[in-house]
């Protein structure tokens, strides 16, 4: 019982000798660009935005450490003598530390010096070394930052690591400070290890389609020097190949493998046999539904068929595709035939067609040869009512020069330019050559904007329109052409409706302005006519606005725009970007 009575007693001595707990406020006074390192950085601070009760021994502590840890801050941002005062005051229950910061005179870089080892040293790599030399960002008299030394390192390495050498490393790095001068000598020495060269492929995951569409998308071949960037472009063809759903290229930067060093390909493969379905709308076609069957390995060597039917309320198709894998000159050879019928704008044709196409795809460089037979039955109205056939050879060139995943590329351009030919006295109706272009080129304007300019002309070469199918003709109008008029409303005007014709010229100007988070808004201006003679091209003139969205299925282009000629309104609507 005397015990019991004794434990008050005990318990009230332990706490008047632990002391009180106390509120912890921070003060730091410093200039603008360095306030806010020091607040997020110090112990004090950190402690204080806790909203923690501290004892005086923990407060006493925590100033020290936060004094020490400020001269350590102010060295990574070049501040190597300074003059910090803090303080240490009771206020009220709470107690306030203040640091009053005088930076002093920052250090600048006084001299760089960087040396080489490694093979890059030798006489074969002094491009490389001076591509290296360059990259170096801290240039004498740049203010010394701790941040700005490490990232200059590590692009000193970037040109090395890309081309050639994906072993270097930096052997040795310096900085030497001179108080007194307030001034920085920086020394680095980078090994760059001995160059790589391609050894044999290594290539796994491979359970269902022939080894040989790996082998034949390859941009390398053993012996040449080693490229990350042709390692980057290799994993995109498999990826876009249509066979594989991932893909990983790589090598082992051993030195010891560096004259053969093996190409590790790992792939994933897509199922053999797919069907889709879907829906969507336009202003142009209204609303549209179709399917589409697909097998990738057709009698065992990876080829594929396609069929798919498309639905639309002014147009309807039709057609089947047999295409073989990229052979070993970088070609991808195709088989196909379509049947589809079109209304628009009073002009109804119904076409088949057969076509034999090759391709090839080399950088941002795409070619295409195909030679194609068509029939059509034609109908304008009431006036015009043909059926025309041509044996065509046609030709096409397109350069992508823009961000392949950017929804709305603000740097680049699109280049497309196409010929095509017919002879009547080889299965066509009409000897005709046909020529187009089509250019877009991407301007950034400011930071959240872009200009965007469109151009494109287009002629038929002949004696006369009659016997030339209409896929050779031209018509203008609608979201992707100018804008305030119908889809392919621009042409020959005959009662009951509008026939291609001979000669295209359009443009357009466009300005986006991007928002925070996916909105932007448009304002356009867009001309252009379709004719049957160059004189006859009389542009008409579209204005509106729009809006722009960044969905997650692609982007989406809503306009309205003003036809000057035909005084009307038009909406048009567009999901995902034309190239």
């Amino acid at each position: 019982m005397p015990v019991i009575r004794c434990l008050p007693i005990l318990f009230l001595t332990a706490a008047l000798c632990t002391g009180p707990a106390h509120a912890l406020t921070v003060e730091v006074q410093a200039p603008d660009e360095l306030k806010p390192l020091l607040v997020r950085h110090l112990e004090a601070a950190r402690a204080a935005r806790l909203e923690e009760t501290l004892d005086e021994a923990e407060v006493a502590r925590l100033h020290g450490l936060s004094e020490k840890s400020a001269r350590e801050l102010l060295a990574t941002e070049g501040y190597f003598s300074p003059r910090i005062d803090g303080a240490m005051t009771k206020a009220g229950e709470g107690w306030v530390l203040r640091y009053t910061v005088t930076p002093g005179p920052r250090t600048r870089v006084r001299a760089v010096k960087i040396d080489f080892a490694g093979a890059v040293a030798g006489e074969e790599g002094a491009r490389m070394r001076g591509w290296a030399e360059r990259a170096f960002t801290l240039k004498p008299d740049m203010p010394f930052r701790q941040a700005d030394w490490d990232a200059a390192k590590t692009a000193l390495l970037r040109p090395l690591l890309s081309v050639r050498y994906p072993a270097a490393r930096i052997a040795a790095s310096e900085a030497r400070i001179d108080p007194e001068a307030q001034a920085a000598d920086l020394g680095v020495t980078v090994d760059s290890g001995p160059a790589f060269f391609y050894g044999t492929p290594v290539i796994g995951g491979v359970r269902r389609y022939p080894e040989s569409i790996i082998r034949h998308l390859s941009p390398i071949k053993p012996g040449q020097p080693y490229s990350q960037q042709e390692l980057l472009d290799y994993q995109v063809a498999l990826e876009s190949s249509g066979y594989y759903t991932h893909a990983t290229v790589r090598i082992d930067p051993d030195p010891a493998l560096a004259a053969a060093v093996p190409v590790h390909i790992e792939v994933v493969e897509r199922p053999e046999k797919r069907f889709s379905v879907g829906a969507g709308y336009s202003t142009d076609t209204g609303a549209r539904v179709q399917g589409e069957w697909l097998s990738r390995d057709v009698a065992d060597r990876g080829l594929r068929l396609k069929l798919d039917a498309r639905l639309e309320m002014a147009r309807q198709s039709g057609a089947a595709e047999l295409a073989w894998p990229r052979d070993a000159l970088g070609y991808e050879n195709s088989l196909g035939a379509q049947l589809k019928r079109e209304d628009i704008e009073g002009q109804e044709t119904r076409a088949w067609m057969l076509a034999a196409k090759r391709s090839q795809v080399r950088g941002n460089i795409e070619t295409a040869m195909a030679l194609q037979y068509q029939i059509e039955e034609q109908e304008v109205g009431d006036v015009v009512s043909a059926r025309n056939q041509a044996l065509t050879a046609h030709y096409s060139w397109t350069r992508r020069n823009v961000h392949a995943r950017a929804f709305y590329p603000r740097s680049g351009h699109v280049l497309t330019l196409q010929a095509s030919a017919a002879a009547e006295p080889l299965l066509s109706d009409t000897s005709f050559i046909r020529l187009y272009g089509r250019h877009t080129q991407y301007f950034r304007a400011g930071e959240n904007g872009r200009l965007v300019l469109r151009g494109e002309l287009g002629s038929v070469l002949a004696d006369t329109r009659e016997g030339i199918p209409t896929d050779f003709l031209f018509r203008a109008g609608g979201d992707n052409s100018v804008r305030g008029y119908a889809y392919q409303s621009l042409g020959r005007t005959l009662e009951g409706g509008t026939a291609s014709v001979r000669y295209l010229a359009t443009g357009s100007v466009e300005y986006n302005h991007f928002f925070e988070g996916n909105w932007g808004m448009a304002v356009f201006v867009d001309a252009g006519d379709a004719a049957d003679s160059p004189a006859g091209l009389t542009p008409v003139f579209g204005y509106g606005v729009g809006a722009r969205y960044r969905s997650p299925v692609g982007p989406i282009n809503l306009d309205l725009a003003y036809g000057e000629a035909s005084e009307e309104l038009r909406l048009h609507f567009s999901l995902g970007v034309s190239f």
